[in-house]
């Protein structure tokens, strides 16, 4: 099955909404979406699907939705919010592949904090960790009856 990349659409209205919904706090809002930092947003959403002489750096399912959660925490898109945000964009990257994770959204969040204090010269074995940690919980969306 081809893998099927968010589109800054998908991420405002199915991701943003989701997170204003479930994850917003009094204390620590999330902003509108329109305050994101340009062009932060875009390169982390594109770049889970570079290539280099024709073939995709990030092959796997798993390393893809590593490498978007990793940037979405990390790059700081949002002015607040970026774990939050990681969550539901990766929460809605699996759906829109017909995957789902078997972890709770907290579980998940909990993993977006050690990702933002980690030092960025461990990203790849934060990456690798994150991968291990995908294809553990990850489960086939149910099908619609």
């Amino acid at each position: 099955m081809r893998i099927k990349p968010l589109s800054l659409e998908e991420v405002e209205y199915m991701a943003h909404t989701l997170a204003l919904q479930l994850m917003n706090s009094d204390n620590e809002p999330i902003p509108p979406f329109h305050t994101r930092y340009p062009g932060k947003l875009e390169s982390s959403l594109a770049e889970p699907f570079q290539t280099f002489g024709g073939r995709s750096l990030h092959r796997t399912f798993e390393q893809r939705a590593a490498v978007l959660f990793y940037l979405i925490t990390k790059n700081h898109c949002f002015e607040n919010g970026n774990k939050r945000m990681a969550v539901t964009v990766t929460l809605v990257f699996f759906f829109r592949n017909k995957r789902w994770l078997n972890i709770s959204p907290e579980e998940l969040y909990e993993i977006a904090r050690d990702v933002a204090e980690s030092d960025p010269k461990q990203r790849k074995r934060i990456e690798s960790a994150l991968i291990a940690t995908f294809r553990r919980y990850r489960t086939k969306l149910p099908k619609r009856s």
